[in-house]
């Protein structure tokens, strides 16, 4: 399991006093408001930033970092990503998973078949589908639907589905 997850990325600089507007790359960009720090992964460098403020706009995050107070400081983090640690990552419910956690991970039917390994995953809004890419590199769509994904063991390094009826025909 990966150690660190991704939670944002600096679109660009928010007025003159410091301030960045951030893409979340979270499901809940509110969880900005109860983060203390944030790891910023620059082109050369990665900086642990402590988060001295957060409001929203429109679809961005703006956050304001301790000891930031000149657009000058921020210009050069446009399109660097923010990240946190594990352990300070949002609780999961039952049956959830970090996309990060998942990609990688060998999928085999309920008959045994490997069908490929966990490439992406599609966030459509009614559900998730999981892309599998295939040994021959052609891609496999399953909606992440408990009829279809019927066990999901990021520690064991595989996932394992049914095959609905249709879902293999091209």
């Amino acid at each position: 399991m990966v150690e660190y997850l991704q939670v944002g990325a600096i679109a660009s600089t928010h007025g003159i006093k410091g301030e960045v507007k951030v893409f979340p790359t979270t499901d809940d960009p509110a969880r900005f408001r109860s983060l203390k720090q944030v790891i910023l992964e620059g082109r050369r460098e990665k900086l642990t930033l402590e988060i001295e403020g957060v409001k929203f706009f429109k679809q961005f995050v703006i956050l304001k970092f301790k000891g930031y107070d000149d657009i000058n400081q921020v210009e050069g983090y446009k399109g660097c990503t923010l990240w946190v640690h594990r352990k300070d990552a949002v609780k999961l419910g039952k049956d959830e998973n970090f996309i990060a956690d998942l990609i990688g991970l060998t999928v085999t039917t309920d008959e045994g078949t490997v069908l490929g390994t966990l490439s992406d995953v599609l966030q459509t809004g009614a559900n998730d589908v999981y892309v599998v890419e295939t040994p021959e590199k052609k891609e496999l769509l399953l909606p992440a639907i408990k009829q279809c994904i019927l066990e999901v063991n990021p520690e064991e390094g595989r996932i394992l589905v049914h095959l609905m009826e249709g879902l293999l025909d091209l």
